[in-house]
């Protein structure tokens, strides 16, 4: 048992080091290796499965809402980026440049896709004509490259696995429903399929996607008191479409520009699925994108009929569609608990000798440590059923409401800047709920005086107070604010 014991003990307590906590789960749950290039990361197989997962998730929800998976080149010539001034600024300290093909130096340098809109907009100037041929709903799901500086493992590295939405569409109105409605798709999908509590709203001006008229965010609350951006959707308008020169035929016959948007979400989830849901223990999976949902743990194995009762067990719920794994290795069943702990498997089953006597199995849960015992009728229906329950609604609804209490427990209502300043010192990170003027000079004092940055401004608006937190003049809006990854 020291062994196990040691397995566990060796992440560090998050209230301890965080930071080294995080590190600690992405390397011992076997979910990245370091490269020789810095802030490039492989992705390993479990980690893969997990962003296979939520791949499968929401690419059947952008179908079901009418959109097409596209591919565009990975390279992209300067000429091209430079048409849309306000972007080109936003990406160029971040771009990464090719400036040889083979042995020969380029004349147009080609920039390693940051992102894609000016290659989406090239196409659309060449396939959009008429009203006919709009909207164009198009996704891809691609890598892109960024030279962040300060990087960490799935939060900022300097490649990273994405989708990006592009769309374009006849009129502001198409445009800014379309943008809307993706927001709310990434908010579904990470309160139903991640079990995280998110918070929508716009971003300020200041703070908005380069080239955009609008961004909207959600935001999602980590364990240690961080706020993390955990998707974006944006309008742009139609500054795009005119830096591009696309136009098209209206229903009048005039010759006007379309208007466009862009969203995306990046394995960049499966670090808030990390510091939301995780434990001292490790990792602990929502059961929509866990590799596996279910381990099944045979105890003193070499006896007779345990192996063969753990196979029908894992058989039973296989047929249901259920992802389980019969881990029938020689391994002591104290080292694999702790194994499929630290990997967060949502649901572990025990079968021994002593079970299949009494006509039983034990369940436990990951998220809460809860063990119970389930008979072993007729073709299993009862454990069958249990798991079912346990994956589809009480894992999923239970780290919901723990994530839930958490965010509640660390947001702070303020109307000063010396009321953030105190809520942060006595409480600890988390939200900060105050008032705004408009005014940029007021958002970037209290970041300044206090540490916190505005991460978006609610679409749910609360009435805190008349004015603005910084200067006491009339506020126009509330704004979350917070300390962000």
């Amino acid at each position: 048992m020291a062994k196990d014991k040691k397995l566990v003990e060796s992440i560090t307590s998050m209230d301890e080091d965080f930071a080294q906590w995080y590190t600690d789960i992405v390397k011992k749950a076997e979910l990245i290796e370091y490269t020789s290039v810095k802030g490039c990361m492989v992705i390993r197989p479990y980690a893969y499965a997990i962003w296979e997962n939520i791949q499968h998730i929401l690419d059947g929800m952008f179908k079901a809402t009418g959109h097409e998976n596209v591919c565009m080149p990975m390279f992209i010539p300067e000429s091209l980026l430079q048409k849309e001034k306000d972007h080109v600024e936003g990406f160029a300290p971040e771009v990464a440049w090719v400036t040889m093909g083979g042995s020969e130096k380029l004349e147009d340098r080609l920039c390693v896709r940051p992102t894609s809109e000016t290659l989406f907009c090239e196409h659309y100037a060449n396939i959009v004509h008429s009203y006919r041929d709009l909207p164009k709903l198009y996704n891809q799901w691609v890598s892109v490259v960024r030279w962040e500086k300060t990087t960490r493992p799935f939060l900022r590295s300097r490649e990273f696995l994405w989708q990006e939405g592009h769309t374009i569409h006849a009129t502001a109105q198409e445009a800014i429903e379309e943008t809307e409605r993706m927001l709310n798709v990434y908010a579904d999908f990470c309160e139903h399929s991640l079990a995280m509590p998110v918070i929508k709203g716009r971003k300020t001006e200041s703070d908005k996607f380069a080239g955009a008229v609008a961004t909207y965010a959600i935001e999602a609350l980590m364990h240690d008191g961080k706020a993390l951006q955990a998707g974006t959707s944006h309008y742009f308008g139609d500054g795009f479409a005119k830096a591009f020169d696309i136009e098209y035929t209206d229903k009048e016959n005039k010759r006007v520009n379309p208007h466009q948007t862009s969203w995306g979400v990046t394995t960049r989830l499966i670090g808030a699925i990390i510091m939301t849901h995780g434990d001292n223990s490790g990792l602990v999976l929502p059961p929509a994108v866990a590799p596996i949902q279910a381990v099944i743990v045979p105890i003193a194995q070499h006896k007779e009929g345990v192996l063969e009762k753990a196979n029908q067990l894992a058989e039973a719920l296989k047929a249901q569609g259920i992802r389980v794994k019969l881990d029938d290795s020689d391994n002591s069943p104290g080292w694999k608990f702790a194994e499929y702990e630290m990997k967060g498997v949502p649901v572990r089953i025990e079968i021994g000798p002593k079970d299949i006597e009494q006509g039983q199995c034990i369940v436990a849960t990951r998220y809460n440590g809860e063990k119970q015992p389930v008979a072993l009728d007729e073709a299993y229906g009862t454990l069958v059923q249990t798991v079912q329950q346990l994956l589809d609604k009480t894992i999923p609804e239970g780290m919901f409401a723990k994530a839930l209490e958490n965010r509640t427990n660390r947001t702070y209502d303020c109307t000063s800047l010396e009321e953030i300043t105190r809520a942060l010192e006595e409480k600890g990170d988390g939200f900060i709920m105050a008032m705004w003027c408009g005014d940029e000079a007021c958002e970037d004092k209290v970041k300044e005086v206090t540490g916190v940055g505005s991460r978006c401004i609610p679409m749910e608006q609360r009435h805190i107070a008349d004015t603005c937190v910084c200067c006491g003049k009339p506020a126009k809006h509330m704004v979350c604010w917070g300390k962000a990854y």
